[in-house]
């Protein structure tokens, strides 16, 4: 139903997108996930002509606007899209009711009582009908967001863009927010295209999953695609935990590492290729040292995680991660089998070398906050840093 060609956006010498081509079906979730500052907040504002790119065009329903360009044209297609911000930018001394209502009068030019009432049902839509006449600064965030929700879908939108749109809530309100939206999402049977540094967020909420970095599209896919089959280096990094090893393809379903030979499911490689190969750690079965088929190594550290134990394993100066629900005790020497369709085989990439083993693994990354990750998005996309 909409398709962005050829999206390119700078900030001073800082090419933030890098001519963007994306198709997006009717009623589908596409879910943009990337690191922070590389663009994908950036993509949205672009579309809503919120940023205006120095090139780039959208087509909807076999009409095509020119993004880089204010026109009659670019401003009523912005009418198709409704936004989300993180930040809900609700009006403080409005209530719920007229935040949702002032887009109907202002942008539909509906009477006052009309307004009214088709705010009201949206309010009930979303579960805040008896909220109506609470101020923002009456309601918890997660009630907030509804309201911000209620305020973009009021004016019917064909699109709408999500930014970060969970960001600002504790983990236990987005988990539910997440399967809220979903909710609202297929009763409405209207699209999303949803902006998330979350991998887990952009996995369990998306029908297709867009990886961008550097300001690339890096890979599109279904979340089972993105997951099991990463065209790189990078999205096998960024989309959950993984362990990429440099290996040789000595032929034809016959991969080799870490001294190892190993049968898989590729093909399609020349004979003794360098490639990488990718193990995800849930994938790993620990087993006795010295099995032939397997790896060998020194455990040298076990974090529990609650349902499962992280392994980290040292083979030969590499190190593996391991998720498994039984214990090992650091020190022991153990044994690494992996079956064949544990393995993903990847062409080398401008991000070999880059990612690899969990010698530098650090938890530290996962405790910092929401609100550290967006602002410094927001502030790299501005100043072009």
């Amino acid at each position: 139903m909409l398709e962005i060609k050829n999206l390119s956006k700078s900030f001073h010498e800082n090419k933030v997108l890098d001519h963007i081509n994306l198709k997006i079906e009717k009623g589908d979730v596409v879910g943009i996930i990337s690191p922070s500052g590389t663009g994908k907040s950036t993509l949205l504002r672009c579309i809503n002509q919120l940023e205006i790119p120095e090139e780039g065009e959208a087509v909807f329903g076999g009409k095509t606007v020119d993004l880089s360009k204010k026109h009659k044209d670019s401003l009523e297609f912005r009418k198709i899209t409704g936004m989300v911000f993180q930040r809900f930018y609700l009006f403080e001394k409005k209530t719920a009711l007229e935040n949702v209502r002032e887009g109907l009068m202002v942008v539909q030019k509906k009477s006052k009582a009309d307004a009214k009432a088709i705010a009201l049902k949206e309010l009930e839509r979303v579960g805040m009908a008896s909220w109506e006449n609470h101020y923002p600064k009456h309601l918890s965030g997660g009630q907030q967001q509804r309201v911000a929700i209620a305020r973009a879908l009021v004016n019917n939108p064909k699109v709408l863009l999500l930014d970060e749109p969970l960001g600002a809530l504790d983990l236990k309100l987005r988990k539910d927010m997440q399967k809220e939206l979903k909710a609202i999402q297929k009763r409405l049977g209207i699209t999303f295209i949803y902006v998330t540094h979350d991998q887990e967020e952009a996995l369990s909420m998306s029908d297709t999953v867009v990886v961008m970095d550097k300001g690339k599209i890096q890979q599109i896919g279904t979340p089972e695609d993105i997951y099991n089959e990463p065209v790189n280096a990078f999205v096998a990094d960024f989309i959950g935990e993984s362990n990429i090893v440099d290996a040789v393809m000595v032929r034809d379903y016959v991969v080799r590492f870490g001294g190892v030979t190993f049968d898989c499911l590729d093909s399609g490689f020349a004979p003794n290729e360098f490639v990488e190969a990718v193990v995800r750690p849930e994938d790993i079965r620990l087993c006795d040292p010295g099995h032939k088929a397997a790896l060998t190594g020194t455990i040298t550290d076990v974090v529990f995680k609650g349902v499962f134990f992280e392994i980290f394993v040292d083979v030969g100066g590499f190190i593996w991660m391991v998720q498994t629900t039984h214990y090992h005790a650091a020190g022991n020497t153990v044994g690494m089998y992996i079956e064949p369709d544990a393995i993903h085989i990847m062409k080398r990439s401008e991000y070999s070398g880059e990612f690899g083993d969990y010698s530098t693994f650090s938890d530290e990354m996962d405790h910092i906050s929401d609100a550290d990750y967006n602002w410094e998005e927001e502030s790299d996309e501005q100043s072009g840093s």
